[in-house]
């Protein structure tokens, strides 16, 4: 990309998120919520926030510990306190894949924000996750990684502004389409 685009795309995105004020990412464990979202930050300059390590600095425990220690209802709900308490400005925030299950949450995160779902197929989730055990991931200990798919994809679906197909994106076609999504946004 020339600079001339680059530095346009920059300016216009920045326009964009002094109304909306923060990008938000959703999705499911493994869709480049925080790879995507650190990158995004580092080419606007903007400040970066990743809600999943925000909850393991509060708890000083890994997310899984969480899991462990109780159940992923008190991940959830350590997750929803998280977003209901954000008062942040101009930031690209990573949220937990099950940030969608709050709804007050999410209402006050659309309050002030333009939301992107990072949609990927329920079979290249499982490409990237090889680690389900130990990732921290919030469900029921009878609940399928497939069931919690169908169950949370109609939540990002609902809750997205914008919904960028990442299936067949690298990284850097990721972070370039989304950054074309929010110039036209």
């Amino acid at each position: 990309m020339g600079l001339k685009k680059y530095i346009y795309l920059r300016d216009s995105i920045k326009a964009m998120t002094t109304i909306a004020k923060n990008i938000i990412l959703i999705g499911m464990p493994g869709a480049g919520k925080s790879t995507i979202g650190l990158l995004l930050a580092r080419q606007l300059g903007m400040d970066f926030v990743d809600t999943d390590i925000m909850i393991q600095v509060a708890h000083k425990k890994t997310l899984q510990q969480i899991i462990n220690e109780s159940d992923y209802l008190r991940l959830r709900q350590y997750e929803e306190q998280i977003l209901i308490d954000l008062d942040v400005t101009g930031k690209v925030i990573a949220t937990g894949g099950s940030a969608v299950y709050s709804q007050l949450g999410m209402q006050h995160l659309q309050t002030n924000s333009v939301i992107v779902f990072l949609d990927v197929t329920y079979e290249r989730t499982m490409l990237r996750i090889t680690n389900v055990d130990e990732r921290g991931i919030a469900r029921r200990s009878d609940q399928s990684l497939q069931d919690l798919y169908a169950e949370r994809r109609p939540l990002y679906q609902q809750y997205a502004d914008i919904t960028l197909d990442c299936n067949l994106l690298d990284v850097e076609q990721t972070l370039q389409a989304l950054i074309k999504k929010l110039d036209n946004q």
